[in-house]
């Protein structure tokens, strides 16, 4: 049975193939029922059930989530767009076409370092959703990593320390939750086919959940240095009752490397 960290590594060996890949995502502790969510007579969470709403009104966002297509958005963030609808500036083309075409040998992850955002949003490991009234806090099952979004009322800093996934602050608008990104430090990818980001990314989410068992994000990227224009691209999750996260350490069998010779 292929873990969710197999499916990983195996991935990054192929970051050139532009193909689904067999995905399973098996619970890896012992199942347990979670308490407090509407089950139908079987006794499974009913995933088509309205979304839960925290004490002060909030559609409640916490879970634990996978991408719903595992592969589609992770290998190629544009997928659903058209031929040339992602406006690459020259340079920026230039990098991206050398990364397809060495198979994206240099992707970070190769080296165990992390995604960005958005390339998070899409690794097929999970993670957890933790939802407080002063803070969202996303709980990355690969690379055992944490993502804070603050919904305190605090603005963006005005000159944010470069860090992998950058500063995120979070507001609701109605029903929907509005993320706003920056702070990224321009080493990481926002898809394994390698599309380019800077450290001028700034990245806008915006999550909903119609029933307690999906969640669709409108992601808009915005970089100035590496694109002409602002664009926008739909993902979404699914949720994975009665199971929760483990622990997933690239760097204690990481046999990529050697495979990523490029071309």
């Amino acid at each position: 049975m292929m873990t969710r960290g197999n499916l990983v590594s195996r991935l990054f060996a192929a970051a050139a193939i532009v193909m689904a890949l067999p995905v399973s995502a098996p619970a890896q502790w012992e199942p347990y029922p979670w308490k407090n969510v509407p089950r139908t007579p079987d006794g499974k969470v009913d995933m088509n059930a309205p979304p839960r709403r925290t004490l002060d009104g909030k559609i409640d966002l916490s879970g634990f989530w996978m991408p719903t297509n595992p592969v589609k958005h992770l290998q190629n963030l544009a997928a659903d767009l058209k031929q040339g609808e992602v406006p690459l500036r020259p340079w920026a083309e230039a990098v991206y076409t050398e990364r397809i075409e060495t198979n994206g040998k240099d992707h970070p992850g190769v080296r165990c370092l992390p995604s960005g955002i958005p390339e998070k949003n899409n690794i097929p490991d999970g993670l957890k959703v933790v939802q407080t009234p002063d803070l969202m806090l996303f709980l990355h099952e690969s690379r055992t990593i944490y993502r804070q979004i603050f919904t305190d009322g605090r603005p963006l800093p005005k000159d944010a320390q470069p860090t992998w996934m950058g500063y995120s602050v979070g507001k609701w608008e109605g029903d929907t939750f509005v993320v706003e990104t920056i702070g990224q430090n321009g080493k990481t990818w926002l898809d394994m086919r390698g599309l380019p980001g800077t450290e001028a990314l700034r990245v806008i989410e915006r999550f909903t959940r119609p029933d307690i068992g999906h969640i669709d994000i409108d992601v808009t990227i915005d970089d100035v240095n590496a694109y002409t224009r602002p664009w926008t691209v739909k993902l979404s999750w699914t949720l994975q009752p009665d199971t929760d996260l483990i622990e997933s350490i690239c760097e204690e069998n990481n046999r990529d490397p050697a495979h990523m010779v490029g071309k």
